[in-house]
Protein backbone atom coordinates (compact mmCIF):
# COMPACT_ATOMS: atom_id res chain seq x y z
CA UNK A 1 0.00 0.00 0.00
CA UNK A 2 2.82 2.43 0.82
CA UNK A 3 4.35 1.66 -2.59
CA UNK A 4 1.31 3.22 -4.27
CA UNK A 5 1.77 6.45 -2.32
CA UNK A 6 5.45 6.58 -3.24
CA UNK A 7 4.68 5.79 -6.89
CA UNK A 8 2.17 8.65 -6.96
CA UNK A 9 4.84 11.01 -5.60
CA UNK A 10 7.40 10.20 -8.30
CA UNK A 11 5.76 12.21 -11.13
CA UNK A 12 5.60 15.26 -8.86
CA UNK A 13 9.28 14.87 -7.98
CA UNK A 14 10.08 14.50 -11.67
CA UNK A 15 8.17 17.71 -12.47
CA UNK A 16 10.11 19.58 -9.79
CA UNK A 17 13.40 18.31 -11.21
CA UNK A 18 12.37 19.17 -14.77
CA UNK A 19 11.38 22.69 -13.71
CA UNK A 20 14.70 23.14 -11.91
CA UNK A 21 16.65 21.94 -14.94
CA UNK A 22 14.81 24.38 -17.22
CA UNK A 23 15.31 27.26 -14.79
CA UNK A 24 19.06 26.81 -14.47
CA UNK A 25 19.37 26.35 -18.25
CA UNK A 26 18.14 29.94 -18.57
CA UNK A 27 21.01 31.20 -16.42
CA UNK A 28 23.75 32.62 -18.56
CA UNK A 29 27.15 30.99 -18.62
CA UNK A 30 30.20 31.79 -20.69
CA UNK A 31 28.61 29.92 -23.59
CA UNK A 32 25.68 31.00 -25.72
CA UNK A 33 22.58 28.84 -25.48
CA UNK A 34 19.14 29.17 -27.13
CA UNK A 35 17.53 28.66 -23.72
CA UNK A 36 18.84 32.07 -22.67
CA UNK A 37 16.49 33.92 -25.02
CA UNK A 38 13.73 31.48 -25.93
CA UNK A 39 11.35 32.79 -23.26
CA UNK A 40 12.01 36.51 -23.85
CA UNK A 41 8.61 38.04 -24.57
CA UNK A 42 8.19 39.98 -27.83
CA UNK A 43 5.31 42.36 -28.49
CA UNK A 44 4.07 41.22 -31.94
CA UNK A 45 0.74 40.87 -33.68
CA UNK A 46 -0.97 42.73 -30.84
CA UNK A 47 0.14 40.32 -28.13
CA UNK A 48 3.21 39.20 -26.22
CA UNK A 49 4.79 35.98 -27.44
CA UNK A 50 8.01 34.16 -26.47
CA UNK A 51 10.76 34.28 -29.08
CA UNK A 52 10.69 30.50 -29.42
CA UNK A 53 7.20 30.75 -30.94
CA UNK A 54 8.10 33.29 -33.61
CA UNK A 55 11.70 32.57 -34.57
CA UNK A 56 14.47 30.04 -35.01
CA UNK A 57 17.20 30.36 -32.40
CA UNK A 58 20.75 29.13 -32.95
CA UNK A 59 24.28 29.67 -31.67
CA UNK A 60 26.64 29.99 -34.65
CA UNK A 61 29.56 30.92 -32.38
CA UNK A 62 30.56 30.28 -28.79
CA UNK A 63 29.32 33.66 -27.48
CA UNK A 64 26.72 34.53 -30.08
CA UNK A 65 23.00 33.85 -30.35
CA UNK A 66 21.23 34.27 -33.68
CA UNK A 67 17.48 34.83 -33.67
CA UNK A 68 15.87 34.45 -37.10
CA UNK A 69 12.19 35.46 -37.07
CA UNK A 70 10.06 33.54 -39.54
CA UNK A 71 8.33 36.83 -40.42
CA UNK A 72 11.07 39.31 -41.35
CA UNK A 73 8.66 42.18 -40.59
CA UNK A 74 9.02 41.61 -36.85
CA UNK A 75 12.81 41.82 -36.66
CA UNK A 76 12.52 45.28 -35.06
CA UNK A 77 10.23 43.97 -32.32
CA UNK A 78 12.61 41.08 -31.61
CA UNK A 79 15.56 43.47 -31.43
CA UNK A 80 13.66 45.74 -29.03
CA UNK A 81 12.73 42.81 -26.76
CA UNK A 82 16.33 41.57 -26.66
CA UNK A 83 17.55 45.10 -25.92
CA UNK A 84 15.19 45.33 -22.93
CA UNK A 85 16.33 42.00 -21.54
CA UNK A 86 19.45 42.09 -19.42
CA UNK A 87 22.18 40.34 -21.38
CA UNK A 88 24.79 43.04 -21.06
CA UNK A 89 25.08 43.69 -24.79
CA UNK A 90 23.16 45.33 -27.60
CA UNK A 91 21.63 43.18 -30.32
CA UNK A 92 22.81 43.66 -33.91
CA UNK A 93 20.31 43.36 -36.74
CA UNK A 94 21.31 42.12 -40.18
CA UNK A 95 19.63 40.37 -43.13
CA UNK A 96 19.62 37.00 -41.39
CA UNK A 97 18.06 38.18 -38.15
CA UNK A 98 19.16 39.55 -34.81
CA UNK A 99 22.56 38.64 -33.37
CA UNK A 100 23.31 38.93 -29.71
CA UNK A 101 26.98 38.85 -28.69
CA UNK A 102 27.44 37.85 -25.07
CA UNK A 103 30.25 39.62 -23.22
CA UNK A 104 32.71 37.74 -21.05
CA UNK A 105 31.58 37.15 -17.49
CA UNK A 106 33.21 39.16 -14.72
CA UNK A 107 34.05 37.56 -11.39
CA UNK A 108 31.37 39.68 -9.71
CA UNK A 109 28.74 38.53 -12.22
CA UNK A 110 29.78 34.89 -11.75
CA UNK A 111 29.23 35.27 -8.00
CA UNK A 112 25.76 36.71 -8.64
CA UNK A 113 24.96 33.77 -10.92
CA UNK A 114 26.10 31.35 -8.22
CA UNK A 115 23.71 33.02 -5.76
CA UNK A 116 20.84 32.76 -8.23
CA UNK A 117 21.59 29.06 -8.72
CA UNK A 118 21.64 28.57 -4.93
CA UNK A 119 18.21 30.25 -4.67
CA UNK A 120 16.77 27.99 -7.39
CA UNK A 121 18.31 24.99 -5.65
CA UNK A 122 16.68 25.88 -2.32
CA UNK A 123 13.29 26.47 -3.96
CA UNK A 124 13.45 23.05 -5.61
CA UNK A 125 14.59 21.33 -2.42
CA UNK A 126 11.63 22.93 -0.59
CA UNK A 127 9.24 21.52 -3.19
CA UNK A 128 10.83 18.08 -2.85
CA UNK A 129 10.57 18.25 0.94
CA UNK A 130 6.92 19.22 0.66
CA UNK A 131 6.22 16.26 -1.64
CA UNK A 132 8.07 13.95 0.76
CA UNK A 133 6.15 15.31 3.76
CA UNK A 134 2.80 14.87 2.00
CA UNK A 135 3.62 11.28 1.05
CA UNK A 136 4.86 10.54 4.59
CA UNK A 137 1.67 12.05 6.00
CA UNK A 138 -0.41 9.76 3.77
CA UNK A 139 1.60 6.74 4.87
CA UNK A 140 1.14 7.66 8.54
CA UNK A 141 -2.58 8.19 8.01
CA UNK A 142 -2.92 4.76 6.39
CA UNK A 143 -0.99 3.25 9.32
CA UNK A 144 -3.35 4.95 11.83
CA UNK A 145 -6.33 3.54 9.97
CA UNK A 146 -4.78 0.08 10.04
CA UNK A 147 -4.41 -0.13 6.25
CA UNK A 148 -0.60 -0.31 6.52
CA UNK A 149 1.33 -2.40 9.05
CA UNK A 150 3.76 -0.63 11.34
CA UNK A 151 6.74 -2.39 9.71
CA UNK A 152 5.61 -1.28 6.26
CA UNK A 153 5.17 2.26 7.52
CA UNK A 154 8.88 2.48 8.36
CA UNK A 155 9.89 0.65 5.17
CA UNK A 156 7.87 3.26 3.30
CA UNK A 157 9.66 6.04 5.14
CA UNK A 158 13.06 4.58 4.25
CA UNK A 159 12.10 4.04 0.60
CA UNK A 160 10.67 7.54 0.37
CA UNK A 161 13.88 9.01 1.78
CA UNK A 162 15.99 7.01 -0.70
CA UNK A 163 14.00 8.50 -3.59
CA UNK A 164 14.31 12.01 -2.16
CA UNK A 165 18.06 11.47 -1.77
CA UNK A 166 18.26 10.42 -5.45
CA UNK A 167 16.57 13.65 -6.54
CA UNK A 168 18.78 15.71 -4.26
CA UNK A 169 21.80 14.06 -5.86
CA UNK A 170 20.44 14.90 -9.33
CA UNK A 171 20.10 18.53 -8.22
CA UNK A 172 23.68 18.58 -6.96
CA UNK A 173 24.94 17.09 -10.25
CA UNK A 174 23.02 19.66 -12.32
CA UNK A 175 24.41 22.48 -10.17
CA UNK A 176 27.96 21.16 -10.48
CA UNK A 177 27.63 21.08 -14.29
CA UNK A 178 26.19 24.60 -14.38
CA UNK A 179 28.86 26.03 -12.07
CA UNK A 180 31.51 24.36 -14.20
CA UNK A 181 30.02 26.07 -17.29
CA UNK A 182 30.05 29.41 -15.51
CA UNK A 183 33.69 29.03 -14.49
CA UNK A 184 34.85 27.67 -17.84
CA UNK A 185 34.78 30.75 -19.98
Amino acid sequence: MYQNIITQSKPELEKAMEFFTKEIAKIRTGLASPSLVEDVMVDVYGQKMPIKHIAAISCPERRQILVQPWDKGIIGAVEKALMQSSFGSSPITDREGVRLHLPMLTQEFREKLSKVIAEKEEETREVIRKIRDEAWGQIQEKARLGEIREDDKFKGKEELQKIVDEYNKKIEEAIARKLQDIKAE
